[in-house]
């Protein structure tokens, strides 16, 4: 089995592909330990190597992220030891009974009269936005929309990436106004 590393543009947050499916739908965020040892024994694993404090599932691709003691080189046999012994066991990516994080609409706020709107934004994020920060080991789900602000919910390498402001503010909130006039600004919420 060869697992291809990917740096993303998060130092902390290191993309791993294993030419495998680990998602089949939707994606999966942990950044506790205990969480993540009950809803997939690949996370649980991962995160018993010392200085890994998230862990996330996209589709084909696995990103960790590691806190400030060790570096990469140290850090990356371990994981990749981990992801290939899992795979290799034939053991299920999420525990039984338990799903990933696929997009719900419970928790999700917007005025119904902004329907048509929150549906052209959450297109726009589908077709134009998702497939990039994907790229980059990540994800972005929509959370809400008031008063001309969008507000998104950043998961993987995303989440405390030093660029995420910019790609929030420049990238996406750029985009988004140039589609959808009535978007004045775009805000991270947890």
């Amino acid at each position: 089995m060869f697992i291809q590393t990917e740096a993303t543009p998060n130092p902390a947050t290191l993309k791993f592909l294993p030419g495998k499916e680990v998602l089949t739908q939707g994606t999966a965020d942990f950044r506790d330990p205990e969480a993540a040892a009950q809803a997939s024994p690949l996370a649980g694993r991962l995160f018993e190597i010392p200085g890994v404090t998230g862990v996330f599932f996209g589709y084909d691709f696995i990103t960790v992220t590691k806190d400030g003691g060790p570096d990469w080189q140290h850090l990356k046999p371990a994981i990749l030891g981990a992801i290939m012994e899992h795979f290799m066991s034939g053991a299920p990516v999420m525990a039984a009974g338990s799903h990933a994080a696929a997009e719900h609409a419970d928790g999700e706020f917007y005025d119904e009269e902004d329907t048509e709107i929150v549906a052209t934004i959450k297109e726009l994020l589908d077709t134009r936005v998702r497939p990039a920060v994907a790229q980059d080991g990540g994800d972005i789900t929509f959370r809400g929309y008031e008063k001309g602000t969008v507000f998104l919910h950043m998961k993987g390498a995303c989440a405390g990436c030093p660029s995420s402001t910019a790609t929030l503010k420049h990238g996406i909130q750029n985009l988004l106004r140039h589609f959808v006039p009535e978007v004045e600004h775009v805000e991270q919420v947890a």
